[in-house]
C-alpha cells in the first residue's frame, strides 16, 4: 500500500480495508461517497469482477460499510450506490446503523438496445444516509434547480393571501437525470462504470462545506476527488488498481508521483465493438 499526499488530497493505492485504516482516523470524514464494484461481471482494466456467490459479495460489502461508518464524523453523510438487485440488502443493513434520509434514483437514457425479453434498466439507486438526523450538513441553496411550474409555466399559486407565481427555484427531488459518461465526453476515462462529474458535484455541494474532508473508498477514475478539489474540499481516494491510481494522480495534478505511473489521457473511443459488448449494462 502507498499513500500520495498533496495540497490536502490523498491518493491511496491499496485494498479498501487497509486504505481506510491507514488514511484517516475514526470519525473524521465529513462526506463519504461509496460506489463499489457491483458484482455484475464488469471488466476493470482487464479484470472481471465477480464474487463466487451473492452471499460472499454482500458480506464483503457489510464489512467495508462498517469501517466507513466508523470513519464518518458524528455529523457526516454517506451516499451509497449499488446494483438494483443488491441495494435492498444494503438498504436494510444500513438503516439499522444510520438514518436513511433519501432513496435517490439516478436516471439516464441509453442509445443502445438494452434488453429484448424484459424491461432494460435505465437507472441506478443511491442511498443518502446520515449519522445524526438532527445535525448534518445540507446546503440546499447550493443545489437549487429550475422549477418548471414557476420558471417555465408561470403558474399562479392562489393558496397564498396574495396570489403570486410559484417559485422559480426548488431543491431537487429524488429522481436525478444526468447523462452517463460516454467515450466522446471530455471527462471520459477508460473505466466501465465512471460516474459523471455533475452527479458528484450535486452530492458534494449539498453535503459538505469548503474545507471538509470527502472520502471515496472505491475511487476508480477519482471523479469524486477531482470534483472535491474544484469545490475547495479536501479528499481521500482509495483505489487498488495501479492504472486508475495513475488516472487519479493525473487528474489531481500530483507532480512527484505522476511520472512513475505515466498514465496518459485516454483516447475518446473504445478499442473494438467487442469491448462494448463485453460490458454488462443491466444493473
Amino acid at each position: 500500500m502507498r499513500i500520495f499526499e498533496q495540497n490536502g488530497h490523498s491518493i491511496v493505492e491499496g485494498d479498501v480495508f487497509e486504505g481506510l485504516e491507514a488514511s484517516l482516523p475514526d470519525g473524521t470524514a465529513d462526506l463519504i461517497f461509496a460506489d463499489p464494484p457491483y458484482n455484475i461481471g464488469k471488466v476493470f482494466n482487464g479484470k472481471r469482477e465477480r464474487w463466487d456467490s451473492e452471499e460472499q459479495y454482500l458480506e464483503w460489502c457489510y464489512r467495508w460499510l462498517d469501517v466507513c461508518i466508523r470513519k464518518l464524523s458524528p455529523m457526516g453523510s454517506m451516499y451509497l450506490m449499488a446494483a438494483t438487485q443488491n441495494m435492498p440488502f444494503l438498504d436494510i443493513y444500513l438503516r439499522k446503523r444510520m438514518t436513511i434520509l433519501s432513496r435517490i434514483v439516478w436516471h439516464y437514457d441509453s442509445s443502445g438496445v438494452q434488453a429484448r425479453r424484459l424491461y432494460g434498466s435505465l437507472y441506478e439507486p443511491i442511498l443518502f444516509a446520515v449519522k445524526d438526523k438532527s445535525a448534518y450538513t445540507f446546503n440546499s441553496d447550493d443545489v437549487l434547480i429550475e422549477a418548471r411550474t414557476g420558471a417555465v409555466r408561470k403558474l399562479i399559486d392562489y393558496r397564498k393571501p396574495n396570489p403570486a407565481v410559484y417559485s422559480s427555484k426548488k431543491i431537487p427531488g429524488n429522481v436525478w437525470s444526468f447523462a452517463r459518461v460516454r467515450y466522446r465526453m471530455p471527462e471520459y476515462e477508460e473505466h466501465p462504470s465512471q460516474k459523471p462529474e455533475a452527479l458528484l458535484e450535486r452530492i458534494i455541494r449539498a453535503s459538505s462545506k469548503e474545507g471538509h474532508l470527502v472520502l471515496d473508498p472505491f475511487a476508480g477514475t477519482f471523479t469524486t476527488c477531482a470534483v472535491a478539489a474544484r469545490l475547495k474540499r479536501r479528499s481521500i481516494g482509495i483505489e487498488i488498481d495501479s492504472r486508475y491510481v495513475g488516472v487519479g494522480l493525473r487528474r489531481l495534478r500530483f507532480k512527484d508521483a505522476a511520472a512513475e505511473f505515466a498514465t496518459p489521457a485516454p483516447k475518446k473511443i473504445f478499442r473494438t465493438a467487442a469491448d462494448l459488448e463485453s460490458q454488462p449494462d443491466l444493473f
